[in-house]
Formats: C-alpha cells, structure tokens, sequence
C-alpha cells in the first residue's frame, strides 16, 4: 500500500542522505559498464557468436568447455595437406608449409592469449557481477522494504495524531472505532491508544532501516576496492595482449625474412625447368608476385659477364653505383644478413639503392655509408 501511494503521489516517502544517493548511482553505473565491458570483451575474444553460446552453456551446466581449434591452427593444417598434395619438395609446396607452420604459432598464441584474458579479466569481471553485485543487490531490496515499512509507520502515526486532535477538539461519543477495535466510549481515548501503539512499532521500524542502511552503506563504498582490483585486472588484460601481438609481430617477421631469402631460389628453379614460362607474363607474376620496383637505377652490364649470372658471380662490394639515378629506401623492418653478400638493416634508416643486371627483382643493391650489400625489396619503402 504504501508503494502504491508513493508512486502514485499521495505518500511521503523517506529520502537517503546525498552521500548515500552517490553511492548508490556509482553501484549502479560500475554494474552496467561492467557488464558491457564484459559482454564486448567476449565478442573480442570470441566472435563467433555459436560458439559464445555454447561456451555458457557448458559454463551454467558446471561441465568442461572442448577444446576448440583456432582459426589459424585450422589454416595452418589446410596448407600443410595442401602443401603434401602439391608436393612438399616444390617452391609452392615449400611456402605452404613455411606459412603453415607460421599461422600454427600465431593460432596457438591467440589460444594463449584467450585462456589468459579469459582467466585474468573476464573471470574477476563475473565474479563481481555473480558475487558481490548478487548481494549488494539483496541488501537494497531489504533496505527498500525497510524503508517502506517505516514510511508506512509514520503515515500511520501522522493519520492518529490527526484524528487524536481533531476528536479532542470536538468530542464526539456516538463515533464508533474501526472495525478491528473493540466499541470504546471516546474516540480522543481511543485514537490517543492508537498513537501509544504506534510508537513502538515507530521506534522498532526505524531501527531496522537503519541498521539495514548500515549494511548496505558498508557494501556500497566496497565499490571502490572493486575498481582497484578490476584496475589491476585490466593492467594484466593489456599485458597478454600486448604479448600476443608482439609474438604475432615476431612471427610475421620471421616468416618474412624466411620467404625473402627463398623468393630467389624458387625463382631460379622456374627459370631453369621452364625456360619459356619465364618469359610468360601469368608465369612472370606467379614467380614474383610482389608489385614491380619502379624506376631503379641499373648499372651497366660488365663486359664479359651475361645478364643472366651477373648476380651470382659478381661481389656487391666491387661494384660502383650509378653516376646518376640512385634512389633513396627507408628501411620498414629490420633484417638479418644471411652472408657477406647482404647488408644488414635496421628500421626506419635511410639508404640508397639501385639494381644490377640480371638481378632477382626481389632484391636491391644497398648502401649505408661504406656498407654495401644485396638487400630484400620487401623491407624497403622507396622514396621518390
């Protein structure tokens, strides 16, 4: 009854201290951003969203989630049949597993990285949502109906003092109680009795809320210990995933500079099997399929030298660059020379390039001051 009046406008009601309104607007609004961070963070971690389902579902039925292979562990055993049916000794064949084997490393580091999210962020996340939140939420709705029963006390007390007064004022003997009381002989005495009755049950409601708004004060201002422990939750969060990256990065790189290193033998090979496939534009374009260097200077052919067999025979460090037409390279990413014949490079710095006759498309000559050496177009950015 005294809800319905409340909302309806015909009650009063009491209020919590502002102190206490900011409690419990802060409650509120970690519960709902938690919650969204929580569900987001799962779509991140697992887009697909059957497989979101199934996981909670194995989750409430208390059983053990299977082990599901990841996008990249999946490729990764596609290209390596793959790789066995197009013949593992052949360039194709060879890429395939090299790739393969990469994208088997990166899907067991997102596997990783998602059982360490999982148990180092999302885990705390439902913990306070099932946990904490459950019983902060209990001792609101105690508190709401303590509240409740104290403003329905006061009302009935403010009604009895009324009548008290009004029938002191105008005595009237033929007034009758109400139906629950026994017929008394004046309605003062009688609304008087029902003032002293309301009294104790006054006193005995307000402390109960009281008490009540205590215990849910106490609960409420253990928020703050919640966002320091979801604060640390997030710093572990950023770490894993910072790892995940940094190994996907170091992969990629590494697979790379592997593929650098065999884009001029698998060259070499379909020149010297299929020498007029050389020559054929698709052909030309399966062998090299990285976009074309423009304009690179070319010094000239040495005399006695065939196009052809310039590059294996001739020593980067005898030869002399153009007079004219160099072109300036910034470095993407770092490289590792494989012999002397290369030149080793960091990056982000600046060198200058220029191509040899005869030479693997895929590679420059490079120069950094008095170092000079082959160099993988891939890793270079020319600049106009």
């Amino acid at each position: 009854l005294q809800f319905t009046e409340e909302k309806l406008g015909q009650a009063e009601k009491t209020e919590l201290d502002a102190h206490f309104e900011n409690l419990l607007a802060r409650a509120d609004c970690t519960k709902n951003w938690t919650e969204k961070i929580l569900r987001q963070t799962e779509v991140l971690l697992q887009p697909n969203p059957s497989a979101r389902v199934e996981e909670f579902l194995y989750e409430k039925l208390d059983r053990k989630v299977p082990s599901r292979v990841t996008n990249g562990e999946l490729l990764a055993q596609y290209m390596t049949e793959a790789a066995n049916d197009f013949g593992p000794g052949t360039p194709y064949g060879k890429t395939l597993i090299k790739v393969g084997e990469t994208q088997r490393r990166l899907g067991a580091a997102e596997r990783d990285f998602i059982h360490s999210a999982s148990i180092n962020f999302l885990t705390p996340l439902r913990n306070f949502l099932e946990g904490d939140w459950r019983t902060i939420s209990k001792e609101r709705r105690i508190l709401q109906n303590r509240r409740l029963d104290l403003d329905a006390c006061k009302a009935r007390l403010k009604k009895a003092k009324a009548a008290e007064a009004k029938a002191a004022a105008v005595p009237d003997f033929q007034e009758t109680r109400p139906r629950n009381y026994v017929l008394s002989a004046s309605a003062s005495a009688l609304w008087s009795d029902e003032v002293e009755k309301v009294r104790p049950d006054l006193r005995l409601t307000q402390t109960e809320f009281d008490r009540q708004a205590e215990v849910t004060r106490l609960l409420l201002e253990g928020i703050s210990s919640t966002h320091v422990n979801h604060l640390r939750c997030l710093h572990e969060f950023v770490e894993s995933q910072t790892n995940y990256y940094a190994q996907c990065y170091q992969y990629m790189l590494d697979l790379q500079k592997q593929l650098g290193r065999f884009s001029g033998t698998f060259v070499g090979n379909t020149e010297s099997t299929s020498p007029a496939a050389a020559t054929s534009p698709p052909a030309a374009a399966a062998a090299a399929p990285l976009p074309a260097v423009p304009t690179i200077p070319v010094v000239p052919t040495i005399v006695g030298v065939p196009n052809t067999v310039a590059e294996s025979v001739l020593n980067p460090n005898e030869v002399k660059p153009p007079a004219s037409g160099t072109r300036k390279a910034r470095v993407l990413y770092d490289y590792e020379a494989a012999d002397s014949t290369e030149l080793a490079l960091l990056a982000d710095e600046m060198i200058t390039v220029y191509s040899l006759p005869g030479m693997d498309p895929d590679w420059l000559i490079g120069e950094r001051g008095n170092q000079k050496g082959k160099v993988p177009v891939t890793y270079l950015e020319l600049l106009s």
